[in-house]
């Protein structure tokens, strides 16, 4: 049984106290079919949501099966399934794949097990037909099965959905509405949903009538419009507007015990017809005593990178966009290098070993010094400021565009830290991928004078050092097109914030260069990659604030720390909205 007793959400409306659950008690049986309806703004999700625990109550209790969920813990993740109105699934993949990332994230079983879970909870949604149909094409109600079969393969007690029915047409209303009915008959669960819709109030146990945050009536469908002296359910809504909120919640209290001892008999003579056995508190069966045993960490793991994986390949638009990218960028580079690489035969002819008596004229050696180290330092920040665009596009999207997904599978026991270690491992191929290719092409086309090692360390560093931070921007920001944004400004001014190309006060640099990764990456392959003829050019015109590399290396190093912390707390933080 699932009971809430006095339950009250109270938040701040501008230094006033306003309750969005005002003292909401209520019972619901092992085995039951309810529905939480209302007028907009009533409370319907919020109760719903208080129920799963992702909205903390002000005060009073929920119990399950007698266990006070805020005192004795909460619900375990194979007890409950949250379905929330917005989509959980991803377009990329099938309706199979989908329920198999799901049942691998939950369930700790063998291969065959794994199968049959599968199987039975694609058949319990009807969805069998449909297995191989990637998301992208499913009509909304196939969506809204395949939403209550990737909750179902954890065979949770307790199924709780919002706004499943909503957007769909009257057919497929009812076929979802009868399959919520038929879920609760099984394995006594309990199935509560909010919705707007009044139209299949018949097929539901009993009804919730919520009103500005307090509870208006709980019970039978067939009673409700005699409770409300009305003679069908629309006309329910403009009554409620006739007395205040608070004094629907006391008329309920007084005459509720009458309603639900009707209820109670509803209840028993449900399972009668059906020829079933009744639910009752602790009588759950072998298999449900034992619960479910979520995977390890590792298995996690893999499961969340596979699928990420998988997902990038098929997602033509995205994959194009990275093949683009490496392809392109580098043949940017060498393309702006061809004058470089004169320079350089310029340097080494006219600064030779004879070079003094080969120079007529101070001021000619000094053009040749300038436009050599002009050319090498531009093309050495072009290469990193690509590479930090690249950056940028791995990873600004990365989770901020499927937050919500994120939130759902953390709710359902998937560890934060495999989700974290997934994507770490996902863009650091694609980190090694994007370097390797812009280093090899460039230092084929243009082979630069010094260390290439040290120059490929740094290329790495560069990207790696964007990426994690605009992955630390994506986990903490509340849309996908705010965190594009927010990176897409970082990486604009790497270049003017550098002091690399334009000369800044002195004072702005202080503040500007510990926070430019482009700066660090630049310098670093300048001071510990160049032969000292090259880097003397390149000092002629510009000067890097350390004489060594391992300064830059550390700083770089200290970028990709700070974003994967970053991330870290963003993908610990709850924001289901």
């Amino acid at each position: 049984m699932l009971e809430a007793r006095n339950i009250c959400l109270e938040v701040d409306n501008e230094g006033e106290s306003l309750f969005l659950l005002s003292d909401v008690n209520f019972c619901i049986p092992r085995g039951h079919f309810a529905a939480i309806v209302g007028p907009s703004g009533c409370g319907k999700t919020t109760l719903l949501k208080a129920i799963a625990g992702i909205k903390e109550t002000t005060s009073g209790s929920f119990y399950w099966e007698g266990r006070d969920l805020a005192e004795d813990g909460d619900f375990e993740p194979y007890e409950i399934g949250y379905v929330p109105q917005f989509s959980i699934a991803y377009e990329e993949l099938t309706v199979d794949e989908n329920v198999e990332s799901s049942a691998r994230l939950r369930v700790d079983a063998d291969e065959d097990e794994l199968d049959a879970i599968i199987d039975n909870v694609l058949e319990e949604t009807g969805l069998s037909e449909i297995a191989d149909r990637p998301v992208k094409l499913l009509s909304g109600g196939q969506k809204r099965r395949l939403a209550l079969a990737m909750e179902l393969v954890s065979r949770p007690r307790i199924l709780l959905c919002d706004e499943v029915t909503s957007g769909l047409d009257p057919r497929s209303e009812r076929e979802i509405v009868e399959l919520l009915h038929q879920l609760s008959m099984k394995d006594g669960r309990i199935v509560i949903s909010v919705t707007h819709s009044l139209a299949q109030l018949e097929l539901y146990d009993s009804i919730l009538v919520m009103v500005r945050g307090n509870l208006a009536y709980h019970g039978s469908p067939e009673l409700m419009v005699h409770y409300f002296g009305e003679r069908d359910f629309e006309e329910v809504y403009p009554k409620l507007a006739m007395r205040e909120p608070d004094e629907w919640r006391q008329s309920w209290l007084k005459h509720r015990a009458d309603y639900y001892q009707r209820l109670e008999k509803k209840h028993i003579d449900k399972f009668v017809a059906a020829g079933l056995p009744l639910p009752q508190p602790g009588n759950q069966g072998a298999a449900e005593e034992e619960g479910v045993s979520q995977p390890s960490f590792m298995a996690q793991f893999f499961t969340l990178l596979n699928r990420r994986f998988t997902i990038l390949f098929r997602d033509r638009t995205q994959l194009l966009l990275q093949v683009a990218m490496i392809v392109i960028f580098p043949i940017l580079v060498a393309l702006f290098s061809s004058k470089g690489q004169d320079q350089l035969l310029q340097l080494t002819d006219t600064m030779g070993n004879d070079l003094a008596a080969e120079v007529q004229a101070q001021q000619e050696q000094a053009e040749v010094r300038a436009r050599v180290g002009s050319a090498v330092s531009g093309i050495i920040m072009f290469q990193v400021i690509l590479l930090g665009l690249m950056g940028s596009n791995n990873s600004s999207r990365e989770i901020a565009g499927e937050r919500l997904i994120m939130e759902k599978e953390k709710f359902a026991g998937t560890s934060p830290g495999a989700y974290l270690a997934s994507k770490l491992v996902f863009l650091s191929v694609l980190v090694l991928v994007q370097s390797l290719w812009m280093f090899a092409f460039v230092q084929y086309c243009w082979p630069l004078r010094g260390d290439v090692v040290n120059h490929l360390v740094f290329l790495l560093l560069a990207n790696a050092a964007m990426t994690s931070v605009c992955l630390g921007i994506s986990a903490n920001c509340k849309s996908p097109d705010q965190a594009s944004l927010l990176s897409i400004y970082l990486v604009g001014f790497q270049l003017p914030l550098s002091g690399a190309v334009l000369a800044l006060p002195e004072f702005v640099e202080a503040f500007t260069q510990p926070f430019i990764s482009a700066y660090w990456a630049w310098s670093g392959s300048v001071n510990g990659g160049l032969e000292a003829e090259v880097l003397k050019a390149v000092n002629s015109i510009v000067q890097t604030s350390f004489a060594g590399n391992l300064p830059c290396f550390l700083v770089l190093l200290g970028h990709i720390v700070f974003g994967v912390v970053l991330t870290y707390i963003g993908v610990r933080r709850t924001r289901w909205e």
